[in-house]
């Protein structure tokens, strides 16, 4: 069974009397252990279908399964506690929680699964020291770098063993030279830990780290293509 099962997922808005459709009847399976690549340029829909795909927003038409369950039947509450226990999100802008130190960054989602202490410690220690930041775990975020910052959330991301990694833009805020390592890390983490990684980025050189690039124009998907 696949993981990601979206069947004539459409999105639409309304802005004044305009009716703005970001999705256009887009059809998408993605099988567990996957790394995909939504791409194409601004406004193409891919950060819509990745949102809907992290359930993080709805489809407005369609059918969104992951892992077995229908996206658009869990209630808020549900959905909030389903993310927290099957995926893992990395941002273009970090979102890290500023007043909070890396270690606590990273362990804040295992907080809110109310996992013991011990094991939390466990877990968290062997993510920092996964991506290279073991010495790091009492600074703050804002005392870091870029690339450590990014760094911290695919720590933080991972930390809750998740069947899903959603990222989104993850090396825009990068330069190059840092944003090719943490798409290694990312490409290593993937085959180390067994989640599912799917990512959304208009650059080619990032796409070129995924098995299987989906693009996208004006909300419609054009080509579906498994790399050489």
């Amino acid at each position: 069974m696949a993981l990601i099962k979206a069947e004539h997922v459409r999105k639409s808005y309304s802005l004044d009397k305009t009716r703005l459709i970001a999705v256009r009847d887009v059809s998408l399976e993605i099988q567990a252990g996957e790394r995909v690549c939504l791409m194409g340029p601004s406004g193409s829909g891919k950060s819509t279908l990745l949102n809907i795909i992290g359930c993080v927003d709805k489809a407005t038409e369609g059918e969104v399964f992951v892992d077995g369950e229908d996206a658009n039947k869990l209630s808020d509450a549900r959905l909030s506690d389903f993310r927290n226990r099957t995926m893992g999100f990395v941002f273009q802008n970090f979102n890290l929680i500023p007043v909070l130190s890396v270690y606590q960054n990273v362990e804040y989602p295992l907080l809110l699964q109310r996992m013991g202490r011990e094991e939390r410690k466990d877990r968290v220690n062997d993510l920092l020291a996964k991506v290279g930041l073991a010495d790091f775990g009492k600074r703050s975020p804002e005392r870091l770098s870029g690339g450590q910052r990014q760094r911290v959330a695919i720590a933080r991301a991972l930390v809750t063993k998740p069947k899903l990694v959603i990222a989104d833009e993850p090396t825009a805020s990068l330069d190059h030279a840092t944003g090719r390592s943490i798409m290694e890390l990312m490409v290593e983490m993937n085959g180390s830990e067994g989640s599912t990684l799917v990512f959304a980025t208009h650059d080619p050189a990032v796409a070129e780290f995924a098995e299987r690039i989906v693009s996208m124009i004006d909300g419609q998907v054009v080509e579906d293509r498994r790399m050489s």
